[in-house]
């Protein structure tokens, strides 16, 4: 049986890492957080050692380690906030486990390089969570996008209410989490660019702490893009619906539905990294090396290519 950790099991998505855990018949031995607000552990592995401290879960890691191939830990999965996950896969292959680690990998393009060192020396892997790749109608489409070449006109506009206590949390910490671009962006960006291909060029047409929205052109696809925690950017529809997310990704004008088919897509990540198909530091470096470039790119105040949010 395959044994895992987890870093950060009291956090939002970390419910959805203990169920692939199970589902892939793993065992979860140990896990960690300064929050004790693990009750979750109880649903399927109420024997887990759980530890406050992360010095004290490394030390039994460790342990474990030393005890040989029968005791140590095989993966570590990481859940924790944003600026912590390039010492937490540290940790991971220092212990000799693989990482599968919450996007972004990364906050800095440039520690990319470091894990990819740190990967050979310790001859482990690194592994991410781009789960959209592996959505059912992401595969269809990008089955059908690879017969032609043409050039698509592209709409991405998420918007996902976030209340006060985003400001104030890391999350709303620019220097802890990336800033939206990257904490809600970043795995979108992914996707554009698995689907349509490199990055040309990137503007930036309006930046706040709580919405932002530019303009990529890619290999095949031209695309205007909105991104935005605050309620008041949603549609009347939505609001009025008692909505809180308003997700649309549009090519060609045609909307592709993701709204459905998420249930299973964590498991997913968990079977093909375990197989060793997963998606890997060079599959996250494009998106990470993009978002750091918009992060600190001037605005461009032209309208051409604004979104119709920003018009």
């Amino acid at each position: 049986m395959t044994r895992f950790a987890l870093i950060g099991v009291a956090g939002f998505v970390a419910p959805r890492h203990l169920e692939a855990i199970h589902r892939v018949g793993g065992e979860l031995v140990a896990a960690t957080d300064p929050s004790d607000s693990v009750g979750v552990l109880d649903r399927h592995f109420p024997e887990a050692r759980f530890f406050r401290e992360i010095e004290r879960f490394d030390r039994f890691l460790e342990k474990l380690r030393r005890g040989g191939e029968g005791s140590k830990i095989d993966w570590i999965s990481i859940c924790s906030p944003n600026y912590l996950h390039d010492a937490h896969i540290r940790l991971a292959l220092r212990v000799r486990a693989n990482a599968l680690s919450e996007k972004p990998l990364v906050l800095s393009p440039w520690n990319l390089d470091a894990l990819a060192l740190l990967e050979e020396e310790y001859e482990r892997r690194v592994f991410t969570v781009l789960q959209l790749r592996l959505h059912p109608a992401v595969l269809a489409l990008k089955e059908r996008l690879e017969q032609s070449d043409a050039v698509h006109e592209v709409d991405l506009t998420y918007i996902t209410r976030r209340g006060p206590w985003y400001d104030v949390s890391w999350k709303g910490d620019e220097a802890r989490s990336g800033g939206i671009l990257m904490n809600i962006g970043v795995h979108f960006f992914d996707l554009l660019i698995h689907l349509f291909g490199a990055e040309r060029s990137a503007v930036i047409h309006h930046r706040e702490p709580r919405r932002v929205g530019g303009a990529l052109e890619l290999e095949r696809a031209r695309v205007r893009f909105f991104l935005s925690i605050d309620a008041s950017d949603l549609s009347p529809a939505v609001r009025e619906a008692g909505g809180f997310a308003e997700r649309r990704l549009l090519i060609d004008g045609d909307d592709l539905d993701l709204s459905a088919g998420f249930t299973d897509l964590h498991t997913r990540v968990y079977e093909e990294s375990l197989a060793g198909r997963g998606f890997g530091i060079e599959e996250a470096r494009p998106a990470i090396e993009l978002v750091h470039r918009l992060r600190s790119a001037p605005i461009d105040v032209a309208a051409d290519g604004r979104h119709p949010k920003l018009g």
